[in-house]
C-alpha cells in the first residue's frame, strides 16, 4: 500500500492502465469519504463505475489494507465496506480564542482520542502547536499506534483564512497569529500535510457532513461566539470567495455611528451580538465573572433578563440572516456557537425577522435550526478536511 497526500500525489503516465486504475481507485475512494461505510453497489452508484470494476477495485484495496469488508451482511456487493483499521488515522485541531482541542481519528471519522485545553488570550502559533505536538505524541502512545500512521491534520481557527493558508486581521481575537502561513508553520512542526480553515466554514463542512445539513445543497452554517462568522455550502461545495475570506457575516455593518469594532469599521453585527457583547449588557447586574455558558443555562432556567437578551440577540442576527438569504437563498441556515444552546429561545426570534424581512421565494421553504453537531462541528469539519488531504492508492 501506497499512501500519497494531495501535495504529492501519485502519477502515472496519462492514458496508460496504471493511470486509469489508479483513476478509478481515487473515484472509489473519494465516494469512501464522502459516504462512510457503505455498499458495492452504493459505490457504483455514486462513481458510475461498473460494478465488476467496483468490486476489482474494492478486492485490491482490501488486500492491500486499505479497505476492510464486514462479511455479516448480505451478498458479496451487500457487504459493508469501510477503510480498514490499518489505513492510517487524520488529526483535528480547532483553536480558539482561549482553547485547543486536539483528535485523531481514524479514516472512518471515529475518534480514537480527543483532549481539550485551555490556552491563555493572546497565545501564540508556537505555543498552540507545542500544545497539539506533545498531546498527538501522548494520544498515539496511548493508542500504541505509530506516529507515521498519522497522515493528514485539519486545523480551523477563527479568523480568516486566504487560500495559501495564512491567517489574516486576526485582529482581537487572534492578534499573535496575524499574518502567519499556519499551513507552513503546523505541516513543519507536526510533520504532516495540514489544511487549514476558517472555523465557521470548518462548521459548515461538518454540519453538511454529519449534521443538520446532510439533506442540504445550500446553507449557511452561522457561528456566533467571540466572533460572528458563517461558512457558505453552495451547490453541495464549500463556497470560499475569490481569496478564502467569503462569509465574513459579522463585519456587516449595522449602525454607520456604533462601536468601533475589531475590524476597525464602526457598527458591524459582532459588535451587537458577540460573546462580549452579550456579556457586557447583563455584567451590570449579573457581575464581571459571567459567562456565556450561564447566561444560557439562566435564560433555559426562566431567568427573564436573560431570556431578553438572546432574544435580542436573535432579532439582531435576523436582519443580516434575512439579507443573506435574499442574496444567496440557501434552504437551511444552521446556527452554532455558544447561544446556540438556547435553542429557540434564540431562534423564534431570528426566524420571525428572517420570515419578516427575507423575499418570500428566498424564504419561504427556509429551515433555521441548532447545529446538530454542537460544539464538535468545528473539529468534525477539521477532520474531514484531513481526510480529503489523504490519497489512498495501491
Amino acid at each position: 500500500m501506497s499512501l500519497h497526500s494531495t501535495s504529492a500525489p501519485f502519477e502515472a503516465a496519462p492514458g496508460s492502465q496504471t493511470s486509469l486504475r489508479v483513476a478509478n481507485q481515487r473515484r472509489v475512494i473519494d465516494a469512501m469519504r464522502a459516504l462512510g461505510t457503505t455498499t458495492q453497489a452504493t459505490i457504483a452508484r455514486e462513481t458510475a463505475l461498473a460494478p465488476s470494476t467496483v468490486s476489482s477495485i474494492v478486492h485490491e484495496m482490501v488486500t492491500a489494507g486499505v479497505l476492510a469488508m464486514d462479511s455479516s451482511h448480505g451478498g458479496r456487493r451487500g457487504q459493508l465496506v469501510r477503510f480498514s483499521d490499518n489505513a492510517g488515522f487524520v488529526v483535528g485541531l480547532d483553536v480558539g480564542h482561549r482553547h485547543l482541542t486536539v483528535a485523531v481519528a481514524d479514516l472512518n471519522q471515529d475518534i480514537k482520542a480527543r483532549q481539550r485545553f485551555d490556552l491563555p488570550r493572546g497565545h501564540s502559533v508556537t505555543e498552540a502547536l507545542d500544545t497539539a505536538d506533545s498531546t498527538l505524541d501522548a494520544m498515539v502512545r496511548k493508542l500504541k499506534i505509530p506516529r507515521v500512521k498519522l497522515l493528514a491534520a485539519g486545523l480551523t481557527v477563527p479568523a480568516p483564512v486566504d487560500l495559501e493558508g495564512r491567517v489574516v486581521s486576526a485582529g482581537a481575537i487572534l492578534p499573535a497569529w496575524a499574518d502567519t502561513d499556519v499551513r507552513a508553520a503546523a505541516s513543519g512542526r507536526l510533520g504532516l500535510p495540514v489544511a487549514v480553515e476558517n472555523d465557521a466554514n470548518a462548521g459548515a463542512v461538518g454540519e453538511f457532513s454529519q449534521g443538520a445539513g446532510r439533506t442540504a445543497q445550500n446553507m449557511a452554517y452561522i457561528k456566533v461566539s467571540h466572533g460572528v462568522g458563517a461558512g457558505l455550502i453552495l451547490n453541495g461545495r464549500l463556497f470560499r470567495g475569490a481569496t478564502g475570506s467569503a462569509g465574513e457575516l459579522g463585519h456587516m455593518t449595522l449602525d454607520e455611528q456604533g462601536d468601533v469594532c475589531r475590524c476597525g469599521n464602526r457598527g458591524c453585527l459582532e459588535t451587537f451580538i458577540s460573546s462580549e457583547a452579550v456579556l457586557t449588557l447583563l455584567g451590570a447586574t449579573r457581575g464581571p465573572d459571567l459567562t456565556v455558558a450561564q447566561v444560557v443555562d439562566a435564560a433555559l432556567a426562566g431567568d427573564v433578563g436573560c431570556a431578553r437578551v438572546i432574544g435580542d440577540t436573535g432579532r439582531t442576527l435576523g436582519t443580516t440572516v434575512a439579507n443573506l438569504c435574499n442574496l444567496i437563498n440557501p434552504e437551511l441556515v444552521v446556527v452554532g456557537g455558544e447561544l446556540a444552546r438556547a435553542g429557540d429561545l434564540l431562534l423564534a426570534p431570528l426566524r420571525e425577522i428572517v420570515s419578516r424581512y427575507g423575499v418570500q421565494g428566498c424564504t419561504r421553504d427556509l429551515a433555521i435550526t441548532a447545529a446538530e453537531l454542537g460544539p464538535e462541528a468545528h473539529l468534525t469539519g477539521a477532520l474531514i478536511m484531513a481526510l480529503e488531504n489523504v490519497s489512498l492508492t495501491v
